[in-house]
């Protein structure tokens, strides 16, 4: 019988695989930090903001490309501000130049260069050019926008939901890890947070097999040199990748346990109501399996006083 069922006080591992699945939390984990990142939001628009209110005067001016190639021959950080209202991001210098196919018939390009910090005439009308056939000449004579900090504003928004997914994925280990803490806390113990086998290392001076070098553990518990692995994930939806995932996990605590230490995978979501034949198959080949209502019955606390 496993400990679990002990802890629960049920009378059968059937009878607590069944309260693991009438316990799932169906209604999802969203919190309101969910939607927008907005300290993110704010923090790209901020370094921009003076250059973005310069580029505020082509609103509605009639002769964009002039008027832009004298601000840039005058304040030549408004470039800068270019590739934030199109929504481009750059790693490299060499990201910050264009070859745009402007002849597709016979191959023929026209190259737009934006890491150039004094432009001169030449530059600056291409600096412009680059500008008007992007489509934001257009938004701004047609005053289309009234503000281009709005503007800008509303495009990393729009950037900031690509995060949404792994969001999605934090809001998860942000709620496990107050119940890892709260443990820890009531024990005395250390815990280490997506760790390598460097990092428990270089914290402990423990030794561990890896089967492959980029894995990292969600977290980790080191108590008196026994060692607690958690692996951590929310499910709304289901799909093969559930199946994948508990497949992978049966693999994953037969190796860790081999090793000496307790692998423990807290997972919930309405998504493996649609696929319990895996989530079963892992549960009966391992010690541990919780979800967030376990938790909140100080699953994990119990769990480090046997």
């Amino acid at each position: 019988m496993k400990n679990l069922t002990k802890i629960l006080e049920l009378d059968s591992d059937d009878a607590l695989f069944e309260y693991f699945t009438d316990t799932l939390k169906l209604k999802g984990i969203t919190q309101w930090d969910y939607f927008v990142n907005w300290d993110k939001v704010y923090r790209g628009i901020t370094p921009y903001e003076k250059e973005l209110n310069l580029l505020n005067i082509l609103i509605g001016k009639k002769d964009i490309f002039t008027e832009l190639t004298n601000l840039v021959l005058e304040y030549p950080k408004v470039v800068n501000a270019i590739p934030l209202l199109l929504a481009i991001r750059f790693k490299t210098k060499k990201d910050q130049e264009f070859n745009i196919l402007i002849d597709p018939i016979n191959y023929q390009y026209d190259n737009f260069d934006l890491s150039i910090k004094e432009p001169n005439q030449e530059e600056a009308e291409n600096i412009a050019a680059f500008f008007i056939n992007s489509g934001l000449g257009m938004l701004v004579q047609d005053k289309k926008v009234k503000n281009l900090v709005d503007f800008a504003t509303g495009v990393e928004v729009g950037l900031d939901s690509n995060g949404r997914k792994n969001r999605g994925g934090h809001q998860m280990e942000n709620l496990v890890e107050r119940y890892i803490q709260e443990a820890c806390t009531e024990f005395g113990l250390p815990y280490l947070k997506e760790a390598n086998a460097k990092a428990i290392k270089d914290a402990w001076g423990i030794e561990i097999q890896v089967d492959k070098s980029s894995r990292r553990i969600d977290f980790v518990i080191n108590k008196n040199g026994k060692l607690f692995f958690f692996e951590v994930n929310f499910y709304n939806g289901g799909g093969s990748k559930l199946k994948s995932t508990a497949t992978e996990y049966v693999k994953m605590n037969e190796y860790w346990n081999k090793q000496g230490i307790k692998f423990i995978w807290i997972t919930d979501g309405a998504g493996w109501l649609t696929t319990l034949k895996p989530l079963r198959e892992y549960f009966d080949k391992a010690e541990y399996l919780l979800n967030l209502e376990m938790l909140r019955k100080r699953c994990v606390a119990r769990l480090l006083n046997l």
